[in-house]
């Protein structure tokens, strides 16, 4: 009755006029933050996948150069955490508006010097290196972005349609792939060598404007309703645990189960999607030797249809409940591995694109659209911001963050690609089992102080 009440009293907020002008800015500025954040990470993908290898480590054999590539593009997973567990506490104390401001300026910062770091050729091995740094400071920022965005809009959203709204991050997410997609198809009409001096330079630098704008906007975004409404009950009581030393009788599991699954749902999700959209890439053209534009194609196809997957998937959360939602897609990845790769051999331009278009539609796409929601539901409003973040980040290091370059790694050591499909089922997998022991959450007052477990 009561998480009724406060419900109700969240959605009459989004009634007034100031409430639905704050709520309109934060909707924009978390798309656009979240695709700033995917159209990095996108953006570096296709880069490690295609460009960096000839750029900053030449002197290394192409199998050898892709795979310095990716654990380079592992260093941001490893950020990404500590990024998660900083900015989270920050959010948690003070509120979601002023941390994502800090965020989206780091990211854009970092992103844009990338694009200015001179090739190995130029200044040796400091250019890696600089690369290493500016991918560390994006992953630092990141952490924080993705999490805040779906925690924002998870706080403002009407509860009824809490899952909607909330994928709206997926939304921002897929416009950023699809930005990074659409301008890496675009270079790669260059020649090689002024695609290899210049043109991959160009997203990376020209990222700062989209950061911008999403900092401008923030600027007008309120205080989320349930944060502004919590803040100085949560202040009050962490004065008097402090005075009097009070202290929860119980076990670290009890106080942590909703991080622990948040983490196999993450697990989950993240290594088959940056398979999807990272590792094929670079497995269609340095492994299969078709053009490159043949992969880059099936990404931008996917993002497109994103658009349609992802509000569906977050509407099909909303009437159906978010376990069984999550527990058919990771189903439906688990089916994909085999066929995929079996279909990638054969190298039809046509069945390739199909391939990767299906394979994102499923694990960066329509799952990604169910766990924004289900992510902000699992935590109570004390803690959310920290440990909604850190699980995620800490499920991207050990799915998406190594996720492509063991990707390669198999490559290189069996030569064929059984182990990436069995490693692919088993990290669906790990998100299939744990929705048994995830609790429904569809609907929940978000101003509760405790976890949903």
């Amino acid at each position: 009755m009561l998480g009724d009440l406060m419900n109700q009293i969240q959605d009459d907020i989004l009634k007034t006029k100031e409430g639905k002008k704050s709520f309109k800015n934060a909707i924009i500025s978390c798309w656009l933050g979240t695709a700033m954040e995917y159209a990095d990470f996108v953006l570096y993908g296709l880069a490690a996948a295609t460009v960096f290898g000839k750029v900053f480590y030449p002197e290394q054999t192409p199998i050898i150069a892709l795979m310095l590539s990716f654990a380079t593009y592992g260093v941001g997973f490893i950020a990404r955490p500590i990024g998660a567990f900083f900015f989270g506490r920050l959010g948690d104390k003070y509120g979601r508006k002023e941390v994502m401001m800090i965020t989206i300026f780091l990211m854009g910062a970092a992103t844009t010097l990338i694009g200015f770091i001179p090739s190995y050729n130029s200044i040796g091995i400091l250019a890696p290196l600089l690369l290493v740094i500016l991918r560390f400071l994006q992953g630092f920022g990141a952490g924080a972005e993705l999490s805040g965005g779906a925690i924002m809009l998870g706080e403002y959203a009407p509860s009824k349609n809490r899952g909607l709204v909330s994928s709206i991050i997926a939304l921002g997410s897929n416009s950023g792939t699809l930005i990074a997609s659409g301008i890496w198809f675009l270079l790669g009409f260059l020649d090689d060598k002024d695609f290899l001096e210049w043109g991959w330079r160009l997203p990376f630098i020209f990222s700062f404007l989209i950061a911008a704008f999403a900092l401008y906007l923030r600027r007008f975004v309120g205080e989320t309703p349930v944060f502004a409404k919590q803040k100085e009950k949560m202040q009050k009581q962490r004065e008097q645990n402090l005075k009097t030393h009070k202290t929860e009788n119980k076990t670290f599991w009890q106080k942590n189960k909703s991080f622990f699954i948040m983490l196999g749902l993450r697990m989950g999700e993240n290594a088959p999607s940056y398979i999807a959209q990272s590792f094929l890439v670079g497995y269609v053209y340095t492994i299969l030797l078709l053009d490159k534009q043949i992969a880059t194609t099936g990404v931008l196809i996917a993002s497109f249809l994103g658009f349609l997957v992802i509000p569906l998937s977050g509407w099909l959360s909303d009437k159906f409940g978010r376990r069984i939602m999550y527990r058919i897609f990771c189903l439906l990845l688990m089916i994909y591995a085999v066929p995929a790769f079996m279909l990638l051999d054969s190298k039809n331009e046509i069945i390739v694109i199909c391939v990767i278009v299906v394979g994102m539609c499923l694990a960066s796409l329509g799952i990604f659209g169910v766990q924004a929601a289900y992510g902000v539901e699992m935590f109570g409003c004390k803690n959310r911001y920290t440990k909604m973040a850190l699980a995620k980040e800490i499920g991207g290091i050990l799915s998406g963050g190594t996720a492509p370059f063991l990707a390669t790694y198999f490559i290189n050591l069996t030569h064929n690609w059984y182990l990436i499909a069995a490693y692919f089922i088993f990290m669906a997998g790990i998100g299939f089992v744990t929705t048994f022991f995830a609790p429904e959450t569809r609907g929940r007052d978000l101003n509760l102080i405790e976890d949903a477990i």
